[in-house]
C-alpha cells in the first residue's frame, strides 16, 4: 500500500528529532484532512491577523509562514520601559500530484488559517458503477 498524503505530511512531525528541535521555534498546531474532493490544512494561530501570513507555492511545495512584531512602551517621570516581542513560524507541505495547485484558496477566521487544496478532476472519487458484460 502506498503512503497517503496525510501520512507523508506527518512523517516528519512524529519524528522525535523534529519534536526536540529548538531551532524551529514555536510551531502552531496543524490539522490535515483528505476529503473526496479536496485536501484541507488548518493552522491554529490565534492572536494573528490575516496580514501576518504568507502562503507561497514553489513547484509542489506549499509554504505557510507568519511573522509578527509587537512593541510596547511605558513612560513615567523617571521610568521608561520598552518591550519587544517577535514571533514567527514556517511550515512546508509537499503536495501530491493529484492536487490542483491553480485553485488553492485560503481564509483566516477565529484564529484558524484554513487552506483548501482541491483535487484534480481525474483524482476525485467517482461513484461505483456496474460494467455490462457483452
Amino acid at each position: 500500500m502506498f503512503p497517503t498524503f496525510t501520512d507523508e505530511l506527518f512523517s516528519d512531525f512524529f519524528n522525535p528529532s523534529f519534536l526536540d528541535s529548538t531551532e524551529k521555534g514555536t510551531m502552531p498546531a496543524v490539522n490535515v484532512y483528505e476529503g473526496k474532493d479536496e485536501f484541507t490544512i488548518e493552522v491554529a494561530a490565534p492572536g494573528l491577523e490575516k496580514k501576518d501570513f504568507q502562503i507561497n507555492l514553489n513547484n509542489n511545495v506549499l509554504e505557510i509562514s507568519s511573522s509578527k512584531e509587537a512593541k510596547s512602551e511605558y513612560k513615567e517621570e523617571n521610568v521608561m520601559r520598552r518591550e519587544f516581542s517577535y514571533t514567527s513560524f514556517k511550515r512546508s507541505f509537499t503536495l501530491p500530484e493529484t492536487a490542483n495547485t491553480d485553485a488553492i484558496k485560503a481564509s483566516y477566521r477565529d484564529g484558524i488559517l484554513d487552506v483548501k487544496i482541491p483535487k484534480r478532476d481525474e483524482a476525485k472519487e467517482r461513484p461505483s458503477r456496474q460494467i455490462a458484460i457483452s
